[in-house]
């Protein structure tokens, strides 16, 4: 199977879409991207249910496209498709015991940290700021039962990775490119204040890549909002 190109159905606001969208960086994979909100027109075209992203492969010989959705999927399949330079981990990279462990992170990332960062904490936090009529005092009591929540996930997560450097050690993975975007959007408000040194001290080393960079237009690190 010949592939001719890549599309990526998201805005990038999106902590999933980033995810996909660093890699495809990171990669040095060409890709067109489409700017669209969950739930709108084009998404419900690309994904049964209306979410983001869809990876659009256009394969050479054949006159429709493919849809790629779910971000973990996406992933598994570009790493396939681009082996190099490599974003899974295996016996010996750091301290994995099983291929599996990375997984595992990513797993629990998409389904327990987006939960904890962003409709917990991050999209209630910037809804009432735009809203302006809350006191920073009024949003943090209102927003406080996910704030624990939060913290609770946050605890975990560090647990599970290295001391320093990446999640899993000196070796990038998959499991910063689901992480970063969510601490990412949780470091540009307030209660970034929650995020411990490890984790500040990671995303410093984040911060660095050049794929971190290429994709910063457009998300809520800048200051920027849904489009």
């Amino acid at each position: 199977m010949h592939l001719v190109g890549f599309t990526v159905i998201g805005t990038p606001f999106s902590t999933f879409t980033r995810t996909v969208t660093l890699d495809l960086h990171y990669k040095g994979i060409p890709f067109n991207q489409v700017c669209v909100l969950p739930h709108s027109r084009t998404a419900d075209e690309y994904h049964p249910f209306g979410y983001i992203p869809t990876l659009v492969i256009e394969v050479h010989g054949r006159e429709d496209t493919l849809k790629l959705r779910e971000s973990i999927a996406i992933a598994r399949y570009i790493d396939r498709v681009e082996p190099q330079p490599s974003l899974c981990l295996y016996f010996g990279d750091g301290h994995v015991l099983i291929d599996e462990q990375m997984w595992e992170f990513v797993s629990m990332v998409a389904s327990y940290g987006f939960p904890a960062v962003e409709i917990g904490v991050v999209k209630p936090r910037v809804a009432l700021n735009d809203e302006g009529k809350a006191t920073d005092v009024e949003i943090r009591e209102r927003i406080k039962p996910g704030v624990e929540r939060l913290r609770k996930f946050l605890t975990v997560i560090e647990e599970a990775m290295s001391p320093v450097g990446y999640v899993f050690g000196e070796k990038l993975s998959w499991a910063d490119f689901f992480l970063y975007p969510l601490l990412a959007d949780l470091r540009a408000i307030p209660e970034g204040e929650v995020l411990s040194q490890r984790m500040l001290a990671w995303m410093e080393l984040m911060d660095k890549l050049e794929a971190v960079k290429a994709t910063i237009e457009g998300t809520l690190s800048i200051g920027a909002r849904p489009a």
